[in-house]
């Protein structure tokens, strides 16, 4: 199964039989409940990690102990491709954040080989870096320039091209973390959404039912 999300990941197209062969069979399974630790910031890094099942979070703490989440990950994506890469510690924290999380972790060794002998998917990994700082200058911009409105309305859009954004785990208290509010303000604010005829509810799922509407209110 590892080899499909290893196929999977971007960095890794255009990777060789038997190199895919090497990274999977150094690969470790493991498994992880809701809230569990995957590893924790300042710790030094084991290598890259690949979702297979579940949803994890990869956050920041404030003093105070709060919580802001920087990325979710759904089956098939990676996370801490940074500090696997230039052998650092852990920039973050991440944890399990569906009931169950199955991850794969190929080691930092394993990572630095492949791109030693493999000049194809070290191209990869620089388009995928500076695809990952282009999103992170997004986030610091949404974060510092707008309402939690239209901060709000841009992650539900985000989430109709993101099945990570949108899976099991990803509570209104998760996207609250996520976006730097409550999570009584986004309760306040799908109302409004909803009232303006952008979203409306079934159930638990919110549903876009004026796609042009809730962009405008993104101001995309």
């Amino acid at each position: 199964m590892v080899r499909n999300h290893i196929r999977s990941i971007v960095y890794f197209e255009g990777i060789a039989e038997d190199e895919l062969t090497y990274v999977a069979g150094n690969s470790l399974l493991r498994t992880f409940s809701s809230g569990q630790a995957i590893f924790i910031e300042g710790e030094p890094a084991e290598g890259l990690w690949i979702v297979e099942i579940g949803n994890v979070k990869v956050f920041k703490l404030n003093p105070d102990g709060g919580e802001h989440i920087l990325h979710f990950r759904s089956p098939g994506k990676s996370f801490n491709d940074i500090a696997a890469l230039d052998g650092g510690r852990n920039p973050a924290n991440a944890a399990a954040l569906s009931a169950e999380a199955q991850v794969w972790l190929i080691p930092s060794d394993v990572i630095t080989h492949i791109l030693t002998h493999n000049p194809q998917v070290a191209l990869n990994v620089i388009r995928l870096m500076a695809m990952r700082v282009r999103s992170l200058v997004t986030q610091i911009e949404d974060l510092a320039l707008y309402s939690v409105m239209v901060r709000l309305a841009r992650f539900l859009l985000k989430q109709v091209e993101d099945p990570s954004l949108s899976g099991p785990g990803v509570t209104r208290t998760a996207i609250a973390a996520h976006i730097n509010t409550t999570p009584q303000t986004i309760s306040n604010v799908l109302r409004s959404l909803e009232e303006s005829g952008a979203i409306q509810f079934d159930r638990h799922r919110i549903i876009i039912v004026n796609e042009s509407l809730l962009r405008s209110i993104a101001m995309l």
